[in-house]
């Protein structure tokens, strides 16, 4: 039989219909995701860099503690490290608005820099420019947990805005508050580790140990973070698009 006659019969004159469906026994290759399952993991793994800020985002919150630490070194005066750290983060903000970026990160940088530094120097203690991060570190998390507690998680009320589904994963999609309040509560315990390790070496006195230790929990557990958030999104059921009259949240 000519291959010809081979096509005819195994597909109709017509050859095979677009519409057809592999069947159980036709083989995929391995190691391929299909197509819906590799769009949510690349929707999932966008949404939650973007809600952080990326690596530049990192990188704008974690460098000014390394040059801080670095110049204190150097110089043994808090005033200098201080403004060192300060003035890294305003290069920080000039270079995001040349690039017409965003500096929510930057700014936020900024802001935290400036309340250390101003302490350092009213107080002469070196260890008092970590001070306000360790602080936030507690806050933070204290409203990660009370915003799960109370069905309104915090990552949902981050992410939300940013898939467009506003705030409809908490009365319209069951699956989704869950999953969002799953991250939540993974936030927690990672981002709870650093005051749990900072705070006592505070008030040790140690500003190296206390200053190189904050560098180095600086990016890592956010990184996994974000990783598990990812991983939690990927099982979670896709968004429902807000409406523009569903975008205020409800009552």
């Amino acid at each position: 039989m000519s291959n010809e006659a081979i096509r005819v019969s195994a597909h109709g004159p017509q050859g095979p219909h677009d519409d057809e469906q592999p069947g159980p026994g036709v083989y995929e290759p391995a190691g391929q995701p299909a197509e819906p399952e590799r769009d949510a993991s690349k929707e999932a793994a966008e949404t939650v860099l973007k809600a952080f800020g990326g690596v530049r985002g990192m990188v704008d919150m974690t460098l000014p503690g390394l040059v801080y630490i670095v110049a204190f070194n150097i110089t043994h005066k808090v005033p200098a490290a201080a403004w060192s750290a300060l003035a890294l983060c305003a290069v920080f903000v000039v270079v995001r608005l040349a690039r017409r970026e965003t500096i929510q990160h930057a700014f936020s940088g900024v802001f935290g820099v400036a309340i250390g530094a101003w302490i350092s120097m009213k107080t002469g203690k070196a260890e008092d420019f970590y001070l306000p991060g360790l602080l936030w570190n507690v806050g933070y998390c204290l409203a990660l947990a009370v915003s799960a507690l109370v069905r309104w998680p915090m990552i949902g009320l981050m992410l939300g805005p940013i898939t467009g589904e506003m705030f409809t994963w908490r009365k319209q999609n069951p699956g989704r508050l869950a999953a969002y309040t799953k991250a939540t509560w993974a936030w927690v315990l990672i981002m709870g580790l650093k005051p749990v390790i900072l705070f006592p070496l505070y008030f040790t006195h140690n500003i190296n140990l206390l200053g190189w230790l904050k560098v180095a929990l600086g990016i890592p557990p956010l990184l996994l973070a974000m990783y598990v958030t990812w991983r939690i999104l990927l099982t979670a059921p896709p968004p429902i698009k807000a409406e523009p009259d569903e975008e205020q949240p409800e009552e």
